[in-house]
């Protein structure tokens, strides 16, 4: 955000702008909002954002069993996604051991 705040500030702030607006309307309550938004920075790998709604969640309230409960939940539901992508992938894939398979990667 950083370079973005110096080429183009017009942009950060209405992003400051729908932060507070989110805010505003949030229709639960802080912890909630703490406990989403750490799994959420878990799913999308943001060292800073993990850190901070790991706090944020405390501050609000929730223990260090329920977040752990959240990153176990993420862990969980990552690992559900990655192994049926994989087995839609692989499809049949006896047809990957026989010896005439092509694979279209390497055209």
């Amino acid at each position: 955000m950083r370079m973005l705040e110096e080429f183009d500030p017009y942009f950060t702030e209405k992003l400051d702008e729908i932060d507070a607006n989110y805010k505003e309307k949030m229709p639960f309550d802080e912890k909630t909002y703490q406990l989403i938004c750490f799994a959420l920075a878990i799913k999308s790998r943001s060292a800073p954002c993990v850190k901070k709604h790991f706090r944020g969640a405390m501050t609000a309230g929730a223990t260090v069993k329920e977040i752990s409960y959240i990153l176990a939940l993420v862990m969980r539901e990552s690992a559900g996604g990655d192994d049926c992508w994989t087995h839609d992938v692989l499809g049949d894939w006896t047809e990957l051991l026989k010896s005439d398979f092509t694979c279209p990667c390497t055209k």
